[in-house]
């Protein structure tokens, strides 16, 4: 049984022995470039324009960022990259990256491609999890409209949501059961093909109908086994406390909470909206609360490892070395049932393959989808790989620490 001894992410020859010379060079300069903020500034503006006016930009962009974030532009594509990790003991999460696209026909297609993600999944060995957005199927407005009733009312998270659904005009209350019925036929595909579902957090002023709705899927779907999972993000000050009602209920309703745990994606823009709509923060008062609270979150979930299937989304080291430690403390195998860890594809591999080498369960979570449908996420990974204090450093650092330690062997 390996220990965390096993375990260290200094370790560049098993990090990146998936990547030969060539591809390492790239990542290299790649994440040089995401170290000047005003390069990222400006391509996060013109790239989304060059694309949408039909400028020859997606030769550029495939060959650079794109290849080094996502899987590919199609389901079959992620097949080279799912079988290329797979050899290193790393699974993938599927993430179809569409976002933004309004409409009810277009909220059906989502649900759709969802269905044929979960559909080609379950013939691919190692790709236990995929990802979906509820703004991939449900009007933003909607979301907002039942949000703000919430907070309205009193009672517990259900509670509320059920009151709140109940006060919507009948055509709106109509939509809204559209939206249930989508995400049911999503996570019941899962369930038969037995496939994980990963629901994505969203802005905190449409988060709490996510929730609910989150809690009424592992509430039909996971009595025996985690198929459904909700999204705590800890840079809010408030999850930590959510994450140990949401076990309460689990437990009280005899069901496995799925938890995947993130620090999360929309720190700026929520600070902002609470400044403008003069309401206090949701966020956390600085980067050391967030930590403290994502470590307590970790531990809280191992110390109830039997009712609470964990997974640990984090590009923090310290995080993913504690889950491990807490582990072995508690006397579990890093490939418990209840356990897994995950990291953005492109970034951490110091992390995702010293985890994989020391027999944890550890995936990558790898978007695909055409490149004029995934310039969103791809705009964000360069933003944060800016914003992250030093993790643009760090990757740098490393790739270089590699490519030096192979050119001393030749």
């Amino acid at each position: 049984m390996h220990t965390t001894a096993d375990i260290s992410f200094e370790n560049t020859q098993f990090a990146f022995e998936y990547k030969n010379d060539k591809q390492l060079k790239r990542a290299r300069f790649l994440f040089s470039l995401m170290g000047k903020p005003w390069i990222v500034k400006l391509t996060s503006r013109l790239a989304p324009w060059s694309v949408k006016v039909g400028l020859p930009v997606k030769g550029l962009i495939r060959s650079t960022i794109f290849s080094q974030f996502v899987g590919g532009e199609t389901l079959e594509a992620t097949k080279i990259v799912a079988q290329k990790l797979g050899e290193y003991n790393v699974q993938v999460i599927l993430d179809y990256g569409v976002e933004g696209k309004e409409g009810e026909e277009n909220f059906e297609e989502a649900c759709e491609k969802f269905i044929a993600v979960i559909d080609y999944v379950a013939t691919q060995p190692k790709i236990p999890y995929i990802s979906v957005k509820v703004t991939g199927l449900a009007r933003f407005a909607l979301l907002e409209k039942l949000d703000a009733a919430m907070h309205q009312l009193p009672g517990s998270l259900m509670k509320r949501f059920l009151a709140a659904v109940d006060q919507l005009p009948p055509a709106e209350k109509e939509e809204w059961h559209r939206v249930r019925h989508r995400l049911m036929r999503i996570c019941s595909t899962g369930v038969e093909k037995n496939t994980g579902v990963l629901i994505d957090a969203e802005e905190t002023w449409i988060q709490e109908p996510v929730d609910a709705i989150t809690m009424l899927m592992m509430d039909s779907f996971n009595k025996d086994k985690a198929f459904i999972f909700n999204t705590l993000q800890h840079y809010r000050h408030d999850r930590l406390a959510f994450l140990k009602d949401s076990y309460k209920a689990a437990a009280e309703r005899g069901f496995i909470l799925g938890a995947k745990l993130v620090r999360g994606a929309y720190m700026e823009k929520e600070r902002k909206r609470a400044v403008e709509k003069g309401y206090p923060s949701p966020i956390q008062i600085d980067k050391e609360s967030t930590d403290k609270d994502y470590n307590a979150a970790v531990e809280f979930c191992i110390q109830h490892i039997e009712q609470i299937s964990l997974i640990v989304a984090s590009h923090n080291e310290e995080s993913n070395m504690l889950a491990a430690k807490l582990m072995e403390q508690n006397g579990l195998p890093f490939n418990h049932p209840h356990i897994h860890w995950s990291q953005l594809y492109g970034m951490s591999d110091n992390i995702t393959f010293n985890l994989a080498h020391a027999g944890c369960s550890v995936s990558k979570y790898l978007p695909f989808g055409p490149i004029k449908d995934v310039i969103p996420y791809l705009m964000r990974r360069a933003q944060e790989n800016t914003a992250i204090k030093g993790q643009t450093g760090r990757e740098l650092a490393l790739i270089k620490k590699e490519l030096k330690r192979r050119k001393s062997l030749s």
